[in-house]
């Protein structure tokens, strides 16, 4: 045996020893992980390997792919000829149960991928083995101060160092080949207000860049960016005003001011403009791309009372990266009154117009409206709407909505979309090849009733999700949806803004895209299915059971010569919360597929399910009241008894009748606690909860099919 042998030898056995696998060098194609390996491919990730690897599309750098956020892939192997051929090669159990919305990085054969409660796993791509774990150590206690599950986007990759935002707000920096913490930031400007991070964060020019969510509850949001090497703050941006008694802290702010009725007091309602999301940059201009959140609370007459645009809520914003200094923007829904973010994912392409190339961003943001954006000066250039809409007929030359006057009215209003979004934060892509964008679409129905009395943070019984900090202006559903609930894939020509094909899915909050050179687009579904279809024609070509809805966006990459597709599984988000469209569950998982695999799929187990619950003893009378408390503390979660079917969150119509007898004790200071339910103490009595149980059995009985 030659030195290089034994070399060889001895770095498959380190590997095996200090990270779990037991494949062998040669097994491994040549390429074992050893942890100096590790060192060598992390500590090269900068800026500069993420532009060079947008010209190969090897790696999978950036959350988006590229800093355009194409999620555009020049691989080819796997093509529409032959992904009939694609079979699985792993799975890596991510041991969560709850959301898994993250896109994974990986570099030469490393995956970085994040779970919920904002666990990151590290797994060698060519075992499907474990190197390391690191968990945040997120409170439990604390999941509540979410609006949409204890969720995790993905992660950030930069010399050495895997950067993750953790739900609690904190920025951690983790060592890429040990998974030990570097260094940890707090984000929160204010833990009084529940303040939450989901997104991914980004990496530009050196900074990380982290946004946040929370506008339900209060806040007011911004943009940091931290230095990579020491997390020392570089800048902050906030998307709205602030107190306006004291210095605003630059013009940005103080113009937008000009835009908010002070009547309101928006800056003790926080005012919202939360950026939990989609970022995207363009070296070439030096511009940093943001979209902002929603107003708070929703309902603009209180928040807002003589009206105005609201700036900088629901908008594309362009920052100096280097400063964080405003640049322009472009506000897509002037004075948000429906949950109308503009946080849904955003794509840099260079498009013709009016027969000229053009660098445009392209955005189809929750309100409905595909938007072709011109990216270096902000100026609208199209919009038309992609899914049917009924709070405006469509914009005018200068950008502005023309909107319906029943929109804004006091009647109560079927939202289309509702605040759920036509799309949500599922990824959308883009290929230049065909020149579509593939962005997922869909209705939830939902009603709004506009209050006429609200106080920020009073829980109200009957005001939907108070008791936990919620804070909408509205009513929920309680004059019926007329509107009819959908989802599905939408193939859409942005130069003609029109649709030129669909894929319609049995359930609305379908899994994000990705498209590649291959003419092949990639997409999970909420009825548990990971799908390829022709990018040009929309045939479906090649299907893998999930066994659980998928959610988050794939990935796909080159290790050693050979092309892969991994998507991360793992049913959640606010609406897998409380409802599913498969019968079964799984823990989170990383599904890896190649041409020519055959490992077989893992085991998926039958949702469990209790039957009807029936038996609980009530007061009749305390079924009204019930609902009201139910309102204010429950649905969002758990849906509604023995009508929704239960999400990752079990539906209370379906659980064991002791559960629903003995409520007291499980509310207040509970079994569930460390799975992330609140801990109700101080926040309802005893007689509440007996209201409770009342409501949940009297539905029950109610729906019960009749004999």
């Amino acid at each position: 045996m030659c030195k290089s042998d034994v070399a060889g030898l001895a770095i498959a056995i380190l590997a095996a020893i200090c990270f779990g696998t037991n494949t062998s060098a040669e097994e491994a194609g040549g390429q074992a992980l050893s942890p100096e390996r590790i060192r060598s491919i992390t500590s090269a990730i900068d800026g500069e390997a993420i532009i060079a690897n947008a010209k190969t599309t090897k790696d999978w750098l950036s959350y988006g792919l590229d800093y355009s956020e194409t999620r555009f892939s020049k691989l080819n192997e796997i093509n529409a000829g032959n992904v009939k051929n694609l079979g699985l090669k792993w799975a890596y159990n991510l041991e969560s149960v709850r959301g898994v919305e993250a896109t994974p990085l990986i570099v030469n054969g490393i995956m970085y991928v994040s779970a919920s409660w904002s666990v990151v796993h590290a797994i060698d791509v060519r075992t499907g083995k474990r190197i390391w774990t690191y968990d945040p150590e997120v409170p439990r206690t604390g999941g509540y101060k979410g609006c949409c599950d204890v969720v995790n986007r993905g992660v950030a990759l930069y010399k050495g160092k895997v950067f993750v935002g953790s739900y609690d707000g904190r920025l951690v920096a983790i060592d890429a080949v040990t998974g030990k913490k570097v260094w940890e930031k707090d984000t929160i400007i204010d833990h009084s207000h529940s303040y939450t991070v989901t997104g991914a964060p980004r990496i530009v020019k050196g900074k990380v860049l982290i946004g946040n969510g929370g506008a339900e509850f209060g806040v007011r949001g911004y943009i940091t960016a931290y230095d990579a090497e020491t997390g020392e703050q570089a800048w902050r941006w906030f998307c709205v005003p602030g107190d306006p008694s004291k210095p605003y802290e630059d013009a940005s702010m103080e113009a937008a001011a000009k835009t908010w009725d002070p009547a309101g007091k928006y800056w003790i309602n926080g005012g919202g403009g939360t950026p939990w999301d989609t970022m995207a940059y363009d070296p070439d201009l030096n511009l940093l791309y943001v979209g902002t959140g929603n107003g708070a609370p929703w309902n603009r007459k209180l928040r807002s009372p003589s009206g105005g645009d609201n700036l900088y809520l629901a908008s594309i914003v362009a920052l100096n990266p280097d400063t964080g200094q405003y640049v322009w923007h472009y506000q897509e829904t002037p004075g948000d009154n429906w949950d109308y973010t503009s946080t849904q994912p955003m794509i840099l392409a260079t498009i013709p117009v009016g027969g000229q190339p053009r660098k445009v961003i392209l955005h189809a943001p929750k309100n409905g409206f595909f938007f072709v954006i011109d990216r270096t000066t902000g100026k609208f250039i199209s919009a038309k709407n992609y899914v049917d809409v009924n709070w405006a007929t469509g914009y005018d030359a200068n950008g502005r909505p023309i909107e319906v006057p029943e929109a804004r009215g006091d009647k109560s209003f079927d939202a289309i979309p509702d605040p759920h979004g036509a799309s949500n934060w599922h990824p959308m892509s883009y290929n230049p090849i065909t020149g579509y964008a593939y962005l997922p679409a869909q209705n939830i129905p939902m009603n709004l009733t506009a209050q006429k009395e609200w106080k920020h943070n009073a829980s109200v019984p009957g005001n939907p999700m108070s008791g936990l900090g919620w804070n909408l202006g509205y009513y929920i559903n309680v004059t019926p949806p007329k509107s009819q609930p959908f989802g599905r894939l939408i193939a859409w020509d942005p130069v003609k803004q029109e649709q030129v094909w669909k894929q319609d899915y049995a359930s609305p909050w379908n899994g994000g895209t990705l498209t590649t050179a291959g003419n092949l687009v990639f997409q999970g579904t909420a009825d548990g299915r990971f799908v390829a279809y022709n990018a040009k024609t929309g045939e479906k070509l090649w299907e893998s059971s999930t066994g659980t809805g998928v959610v988050a966006g794939p990935a796909t990459y080159e290790v050693d010569g050979t092309q892969y597709v991994s998507v991360a599984v793992g049913w959640g988000g606010v609406y897998g919360e409380s409802a599913r469209a498969t019968d079964k569950e799984a823990p989170g998982t990383v599904f890896t597929f190649a041409i020519g695999g055959k490992a077989p799929l893992p085991e998926f187990k039958k949702y469990q399910s209790a039957g009807l619950v029936q038996g609980v003893k009530y007061d009749p009378a305390n079924v009204g009241p019930g609902t009201l408390l139910y309102v204010s503390h429950c649905a969002f979660c758990h849906g509604v008894p023995g009508v929704d079917n239960g999400g990752n969150i079990k539906n209370l119509g379906y659980v064991p009748a002791e559960e629903i007898a003995n409520l007291k004790d499980i509310v207040f200071k509970g079994p569930f606690l460390d799975q992330g339910m609140p801990d109700f103490t101080g926040k309802l009595s005893e007689d509440d909860v007996m209201k409770i149980q009342a409501f949940i059995q009297g539905t029950a009985d109610a729906v019960r099919p009749k004999k």
